[in-house]
């Protein structure tokens, strides 16, 4: 979620609570009011009302509550004695004209008594309350507009204000995903008075210039380590070459030269696959474009043919759909020759390599060890089956590292005694 949200969310849901608890609050508050203002009514109403009954005595056998909302009953001294003005909550039955019969109403009611010509008198006088449920609904509607309306404009002062305020941070940010070490570009820069963000991008360029002064030593010393390498290896080689073609080597020593030259090419396969390992994974390979896997596929099985004519497995391929992919077309051939070299040399005589491609993957299978490898071993460097096999180990590494290079999805699994390695192409 973008900061810009996130704010948003915070935001929301701070005034949220700040709105709900101010709104019980003010309904209390708004509660008191009403009633305060309605006790004095009915202390107001209740003086007319002991002035009238000295006037009219008729009144005072008013013992029932109608549209005058008042109600006398004559009681003993004693008991108007102890009566004290009471003011409470409590329901009369009203029929209002959207009523089709009387139904109970809240009221407000005083609850007194007074003395009139030697007598003593209880009095009720009501006064109709606005009712609580249609005070809720009416607060709860009030609040809900109010909460609305501020997040509508928090949304907005946020897409206005704080998105021109972050707009340095995003530009920033925009150049960080862009820059790569691999080419010679200028670092990141946006101009910004706001000190938190300048000290990010002093903070960031720092790092940068240190990562790519790295990057520049590290593809120095992999040329300079290659290039030393390969040179004494070359040499050492031309060297024995000599030795056996002078003729003058007993058979033992010509089996122990031949076998230190084997040691030496060996050797030198290892460190080319080192060497091409480390530049996938420095991401050193820019030539990018549409390469056709079929093509690829079909290519390396010309190359491969006669290795496999040689240790008498058939290949067979199986064209379901065109397979396109956008990456380095050295690193595809890499990846598809690695695959067809494992299945060739790790099969069976008369062996099968069956390979497949689909609109979305190549699958390659082969028959080969009767049982299972190790799939969570399988794709890392080094890794042997068996202590007998002459390879470096490095190939299925080299795959799995340019599946992650391009973020393709290469996996192994075992099935009817078939070996079989499926690449999918997302993007494809």
């Amino acid at each position: 979620m973008k900061l810009l949200n996130q704010s948003i969310k915070y935001l929301s849901l701070s005034i949220l609570a700040i709105v709900t608890v101010w709104s019980v609050i003010f309904y209390f508050n708004l509660l008191n009011e009403i009633k305060s203002s309605i006790d004095e009514g009915l202390e107001n109403y209740k003086r007319l009302i002991i002035l009238n009954a000295q006037q009219d005595s008729t009144l005072l056998t008013k013992d029932y509550f109608d549209e005058s909302f008042f109600a006398i009953r004559q009681i003993d001294k004693q008991q108007a004695l102890s009566v004290k003005d009471n003011y409470l909550d409590t329901t009369l039955y009203m029929q209002d004209a959207d009523d089709e019969e009387m139904e109970p109403e809240p009221v407000r009611m005083l609850v007194t008594a007074f003395e009139l010509n030697g007598q003593y008198y209880e009095l009720k006088v009501a006064n109709s309350m606005v009712e609580e449920d249609d005070l809720v609904k009416e607060l709860l509607s009030d609040v809900i507009w109010l909460y609305l309306t501020l997040i509508i404009s928090i949304v907005v002062i946020n897409n206005f204000a704080l998105k021109k305020l972050w707009k340095p941070f995003y530009e920033f940010l925009n150049q960080l995903k862009e820059f790569r070490l691999e080419k010679n570009q200028v670092l990141p820069q946006v101009k910004t008075e706001t000190k938190e963000f300048t000290d990010l991008q002093n903070a960031v360029n720092s790092l940068l210039q240190h990562a790519t002064q790295t990057y520049e030593h590290q593809k120095e010393f992999i040329g300079n380590a290659s290039h030393e390498l390969q040179t004494p290896l070359a040499i050492a080689t031309n060297k024995l070459e000599l030795l056996i073609e002078n003729g003058n080597l007993q058979n033992e020593q010509a089996e122990n030269i031949a076998e230190v030259m084997q040691i030496i090419e060996r050797l030198v396969r290892l460190n080319k696959s080192l060497l091409l390992l480390t530049k996938i994974e420095n991401k050193q390979f820019l030539d990018n474009q549409t390469v056709s896997l079929n093509q690829v596929v079909g290519n390396c099985v010309n190359d491969l043919e006669e290795i496999a004519s040689f240790k008498t497995v058939n290949i067979s391929i199986n064209e379901s759909a065109e397979l396109d992919s956008k990456m380095d077309a050295s690193l595809a051939n890499v990846m598809i020759s690695n695959l067809l070299r494992n299945a060739i040399f790790h099969n069976i005589p008369n062996g099968n390599v069956s390979i497949e491609i689909t609109k979305k993957a190549v699958n390659i299978s082969n028959t080969g060890h009767p049982q299972k490898l190790d799939e969570n071993l399988i794709f890392t460097r080094f890794y042997k089956p068996n202590s007998n096999s002459k390879g470096t180990g490095l190939g299925l590494a080299i795959v799995k590292a340019i599946s992650v290079l391009y973020d393709f999805q290469v996996s192994y699994a075992f099935r009817d005694g078939l070996h079989n390695f499926k690449i999918d192409f997302p993007s494809a």
